[in-house]
């Protein structure tokens, strides 16, 4: 009885300590944009957050979009942040190009499938091992 009531403590204590944190968190885009971070990471393709002024589309796609993670940990929240971000907006980039598109615009944030839009800021999820950023956009062709 005493080992039992023992194991129920301890494993009510680790399931305390082990509760995930999911902090939703909103960085700048522009510094992250314009880092040579991004020039490596990014592909030659033209994106545009919502609210960002581009040319008129010749032709448009539809709206496409992207969940990425990576792992969190030793990392600040922000550098984790940062990091999935540009592997979603390559994600993005690379599904315009599949689809004969040259662009990607009206670019929202859409963590667990809540809309966040924002032409200056983007919204992360960051956890303790992992942080998550899901966009979606609109692949079009700019003249």
């Amino acid at each position: 009885m005493k080992i039992t009531l023992v194991c129920l403590v301890s494993c009510l204590f680790l399931s305390m300590n082990a509760a995930a944190r999911d902090d939703r968190l909103k960085f700048p885009i522009e510094p992250l944009l314009s880092s040579e971070k991004a020039k490596q990471a990014l592909l030659d393709i033209p994106i545009y957050f919502a609210g960002q002024p581009h040319a008129t589309p010749v032709k448009t796609y539809g709206e496409m979009s992207t969940n990425k993670k990576t792992n969190a940990f030793n990392k600040s929240d922000q550098e984790a942040c940062e990091w999935v971000l540009l592997s979603a907006l390559k994600a993005l980039q690379e599904g315009a190009l599949k689809k004969g598109m040259n662009a990607v615009v009206d670019i929202k944030s859409n963590y667990k499938h809540n809309e966040f839009v924002s032409s200056t800021e983007f919204e992360c999820g960051a956890g303790t091992f992992l942080s998550g950023v899901a966009l979606k956009g609109t692949a079009v062709t700019l003249p």
